[in-house]
C-alpha cells in the first residue's frame, strides 16, 4: 500500500493506493478515515484509492466544509494520479461525497457505488432519527476544540467491545478542529443535491446497497431507486463482492 498527499484548494490531503487494474476511488463514512474502507475493500480486484476526506483522518482542515468542496477534492485526487475515468463510491457520509462528485464532475465517474446512503436530498432532508444522531455527534465534535479529541470517546462505548481499543487509537490521531468542522457539516442538514430529480442527471451505471438502520433509512435509498437512470440494487452485507461484480 502506498501512502501519499496531494494538494487541493490550498490544503494538503491524505490518501492511500494499492492494487492494479480499474481505478476505484472509495470514500469512508463520517468520523471515520480511509482505514475503515480498507478493512473490507482491500480484496477487491482493482486499483483501490482511499482518501481521507477533507476534515477527516490526516486531511486536516478547520472548515467550513461543503459538499461541493469535497467533490472537487475527489476530482483533484484523480487529477493528481493522472486518472481520467474511475469508479467512484462511498459509504454513508462518503456516499454523499461520491454522489456530489458524480453530479459536479460527471466526466470523471465511469460508475458510481452508493453504500448505505444517508443523504436523500434537500427535499427529503434529515429524518428525525438521522437528525438526532448527527446532532449528538456534533455535540461531541464541537467540544473537541476546547477539550481535546477525548471528547469523542463516548462514541466508542456504542461500538462492539472488540473495537474499543482500535477506535480509541484511531480517534487519537484526529485533529480536533477538523472533527468539529466535519460534524458541523453532518448536523447542518446540508445535502449533496436538492431534489431527487437531480439524480437523473447521473448517466453512469450505479450500484446501490441500501442501508439497514435508522440513520441510513429506506426512505433515502428509495430516492435513489426512483430517480437514478441506471441503478442496480443489491441488499447484501458483502460490499466487496458486490463491487467486484460491478467491475
Amino acid at each position: 500500500m502506498k501512502e501519499f498527499r496531494f494538494d487541493a484548494a490550498g490544503a494538503s490531503l491524505f490518501a492511500t493506493e494499492s492494487g492494479e487494474g480499474q481505478p476505484l476511488i472509495f470514500i469512508h463514512g463520517g468520523l471515520a478515515n480511509q482505514q475503515s474502507v480498507r478493512l473490507w475493500a482491500s480484496g477487491i480486484p482493482a486499483r483501490l484509492i482511499t482518501p481521507d476526506l477533507r476534515g477527516s483522518g490526516k486531511s486536516h482542515d478547520p472548515g467550513p466544509l461543503t459538499w461541493e468542496r469535497l467533490a472537487d477534492d475527489i476530482a483533484a485526487l484523480a487529477a493528481h494520479l493522472g486518472i481520467a475515468r474511475a469508479i467512484v463510491g462511498g459509504i454513508s457520509f462518503g456516499s454523499g461525497a461520491a454522489v456530489a462528485t458524480a453530479l459536479r464532475h460527471p466526466g470523471l465517474v465511469e460508475k458510481l457505488v452508493v453504500v448505505h446512503p444517508a443523504y436523500g436530498g434537500a427535499e427529503l432532508g434529515l429524518l428525525p432519527a438521522q437528525a438526532e444522531a448527527m446532532a449528538a455527534m456534533d455535540a461531541l465534535g464541537s467540544r473537541t476544540v476546547a477539550e481535546g479529541i477525548e471528547a469523542l470517546f463516548p462514541l466508542i462505548q456504542r461500538m462492539p467491545p472488540a473495537l474499543h481499543e482500535r477506535a480509541r487509537a484511531v480517534f487519537a490521531t484526529y485533529d480536533p478542529a477538523s472533527v468539529a468542522a466535519s460534524t458541523k457539516l453532518m448536523a447542518s442538514g446540508a445535502q449533496p443535491f436538492a431534489r431527487g430529480e437531480d439524480l437523473a442527471k447521473i448517466a453512469a451505471p450505479v450500484l446501490l446497497i441500501p442501508g439497514v438502520d435508522p440513520t441510513h433509512p429506506p426512505e433515502v435509498a428509495n430516492v435513489y431507486r426512483s430517480h437514478l437512470r441506471a441503478c442496480t440494487v443489491r441488499d447484501t452485507p458483502d460490499f466487496a463482492a458486490a463491487i467486484g461484480e460491478l467491475l
